[in-house]
């Protein structure tokens, strides 16, 4: 395999990330995925990465430094995403690396994420690389209305 090029997200790779993101069921337009890669580009303490294979976008890692009260600052990962043809290649790991690296020159003392209990090959990925369950939690959500 080629290898594996990481770099800084642009709003130009949304039309890239779009398929990425509906591989996992979030299913947007690329017009959404660039205001949000935007959005996100311009807010402090985030980063947007995306993996390259031979000049094709394989992989996307959003990540960002969230201090908090109860515990000291950690690292979470929003999204982390790998193309179905580029699994188990290494694209994952080297992306996550990339995360913990991030969190660490800022001072976050771990690394959190979120995991469907229906993803369990992504439980196995991760625990490959010594992540273990730390919680189980039920995520409420409460739509707003458009002001």
């Amino acid at each position: 395999m080629d290898p594996i090029c990481l770099r800084s997200m642009i709003c130009e790779d949304a039309a890239d990330a779009v398929p990425l993101l509906a591989q996992l069921g979030y299913e947007m337009t690329a017009d959404e995925a660039a205001r949000r890669v935007r959005e996100i580009s311009s807010a402090p303490d985030h980063i947007l990465l995306v993996a390259e294979v031979a000049r094709r976008v394989v992989g996307l890692l959003h990540a960002f430094a969230r201090p908090a009260i109860e515990n000291p600052c950690e690292a979470v990962v929003q999204a982390l995403v790998v193309d179905r043809g580029c699994r188990l290649t290494g694209v994952g790991r080297v992306l996550m690396a990339a995360a913990e690296r991030w969190g660490s020159e800022r001072g976050c003392r771990s690394v959190v994420l979120d995991l469907s209990v229906a993803r369990a090959p992504a439980h196995a990925f991760y625990a490959k690389l010594g992540y273990r369950v730390s919680a189980t939690a039920y995520v409420l959500r409460k739509p707003l209305l458009p002001q």
